[in-house]
């Protein structure tokens, strides 16, 4: 198969794609849709002023494989902001709802704010955070900082971690263990997992999952909080292989809208390809490409991005295929402004 043929059928599964949203737009508003994830792929450009945004990824911690849920964008100075909180949870409410409240919540020091875990722990919600130091936590019946905790934390096991980075290795060898503890305040079991070896603070995360005095069931924590190195590569991806930061329309909505349509473009290529028509447009552009293969060997979102940009591009302007098929009517982790 040539590389107009495997083009010819790229932009049939963009048709397909884009046909999942039709079912909440008008025809213009649909092929406006259609027209945009095209364009997107195959100029890869979207040309933001500075704006704050939340994205969510899905993702196991024994495979590559990254899939981009919600990316809300928004500005403090919007009529409808009501604070950073109510934004970061109504992303994870959507998530929540889609998923019927299966998985475990992941989040950085950023989210190391009560106004979160109270939610979590009120809708029962499992997750994984983790804290900045400062945090008091009660032990043993007293109250604590989870510095002090994590220093005198007995650290039973011990692993070797392996990450490549910027085509680098780079070794860490882990020390962990854990404490109960709970927050104040709050009558729920919790479980402080402490980990040295990434610097010269040992890593301090707070769950709700359930922890036995096991290996295996303590390296199953570290491994969820690890699984953000494959999102932060993602969100990369998606800045960088789209230009997002580059976005030039200046009405609110609009940027609200532009940014959805580049999730959806980012969806598309990461998830949306079948295997084999993915390994089709692999196969021409891995021999070009081997320096983003090297620090990131499953990483292959930048190929992907960049083959379908140039066989799109050699198609010049968009032609719809005839049939605008849609192989599933599901379309809810989408948000357009109507």
């Amino acid at each position: 198969m040539n590389d107009s043929e495997v083009g010819r059928r790229v932009r049939e599964q963009v048709s397909r794609f884009s046909g999942i949203f039709s079912p909440r737009f008008s025809k213009p508003e649909a092929h406006f849709v259609e027209q945009m994830i095209f364009g997107i792929q195959a100029a890869q450009d979207v040309k933001l002023p500075g704006h704050w945004s939340c994205v969510a990824m899905a993702c196991e911690p024994d495979r590559r494989r990254i899939v981009p849920l919600p990316l809300r964008l928004w500005s403090a100075e919007a009529p409808d902001f009501v604070s950073e909180n109510h934004q970061l949870l109504e992303v994870i409410d959507t998530v929540r709802a889609a998923t019927d409240g299966r998985g475990i919540y992941v989040i950085d020091r950023g989210g190391d704010r009560i106004k979160l875990f109270n939610p979590f722990l009120d809708r029962k919600m499992r997750f994984i955070a983790r804290l900045i130091g400062n945090r008091d936590l009660v032990f043993r019946g007293q109250r604590r900082e989870a510095a002090g905790l994590a220093r005198g934390c007995s650290m039973r096991y011990a692993e070797t971690l392996v990450h490549e980075e910027g085509g680098k290795e780079h070794v860490y060898h882990l020390e962990y263990g854990f404490r109960k503890v709970r927050l104040p305040d709050r009558e729920e079991p919790l479980v402080l997992v402490v980990v040295r070896g990434f610097g010269e603070e040992p890593l301090m995360l707070l769950t709700n999952v359930e922890v036995k005095a096991s290996r295996k069931s303590l390296w199953f924590i570290v491994k969820g909080y690890l699984a953000r190195w494959m999102v932060e590569e993602t969100i990369r991806f998606i800045k960088q292989s789209y230009h997002l930061e580059d976005i030039r329309v200046l009405d609110y909505d609009r940027l609200k809208n532009l940014v959805a349509l580049t999730l959806a473009a980012a969806y598309f290529a990461a998830v949306w390809l079948g295997e084999k028509l993915r390994l089709a447009v692999l196969c021409r552009r891995v021999a070009k490409l081997p320096k983003r293969f090297f620090g990131v060997p499953e990483f292959y979102y930048y190929a992907l991005a960049d083959g379908i940009r140039t066989l799109l591009s050699r198609l010049g302007r968009w032609i719809p295929p005839q049939d605008n098929l849609v192989d599933t009517p599901d379309a809810q982790q989408m948000l357009f402004i109507e």
